[in-house]
């Protein structure tokens, strides 16, 4: 089985508990694939660029950016992640660890025997047994996917996601069109441009063991101008 070669983006803040045993493990689980990895460090504080830089030593297939504009954002280190990336393949993920690299593969394999345009791990975000997410930060999502869903459709199950994979030439064919600020870099993408093809695989998101989440009220208040500027993008 050939699987097409692709670019893992990582951006992170402040993961330094995290990050490195979320690469310990991706890379096992990446044997035999063509790939390449590249970390977007948004100007962290607590050292995160240290413990990333002594792990990678002699691992070329690993990348890090340092960025260093302001102000910090999530959509912009992605964006930076893009242009930098060199395969047709891009693969979004968190550096906290909530999502389990054990996707990666069948999410790659669905691009392409599906030949489509977006593979998106989703959240059951609307499921009792969701654990993920606090009581609040859980409501919040629920009703920003239910007023997406109706302002735009039925995309997916879940447009906040913040793992999946799509083809690199539909960021470089409409990136003049994206908001290009905030956390939802897949909301952005997805209502870019019309008559995407899109795919959900179900998974499981782990809780957060260590460190904070960067959920603040600044960042509701970036999707809200957000979803705005697409409808009239729209």
């Amino acid at each position: 089985m050939i699987f097409p070669s692709f670019s893992i983006i990582i951006p992170i803040f402040n993961e330094k508990k995290n990050i490195v045993g979320l690469l310990k493990k991706i890379i096992p689980l990446m044997r035999g694939l063509k790939y390449e990895i590249i970390i977007i460090d948004d100007s962290s504080t607590d050292g995160s660029q240290n413990v990333i830089e002594k792990f990678i030593e002699n691992k070329r297939y690993i990348k890090l950016i340092k960025r260093t504009k302001y102000p910090r954002d999530l959509s912009l280190s992605c964006i930076e992640g893009f242009e930098k990336s060199k395969n047709k393949l891009i693969l979004v993920m968190d550096g906290d660890g909530q999502h389990h690299p054990k996707y990666i593969k069948r999410m790659v394999k669905k691009m392409r025997n599906q030949n489509i345009d977006f593979v998106i791990g989703t959240r059951n975000l609307f499921s009792v047994k969701f654990e993920g997410l606090s009581f609040l930060r859980k409501t919040s999502s629920q009703l920003i996917i239910i007023l997406i869903n109706f302002l735009f459709g039925n995309i997916t199950k879940d447009p906040m996601s913040g793992f999946f994979i799509f083809r690199k030439k539909i960021y470089l064919e409409n990136k003049h069109k994206l908001f290009k600020k905030g956390y939802k870099i897949l909301f952005d993408l997805i209502t870019s441009k019309k008559n995407l093809s899109i795919s959900d695989i179900d998974i499981k998101f782990l809780r957060r063991n260590k460190g904070q989440s960067k959920m603040s009220f600044k960042i509701i208040f970036i999707l809200v101008f957000q979803i705005i500027f697409k409808l009239v993008k729209k």
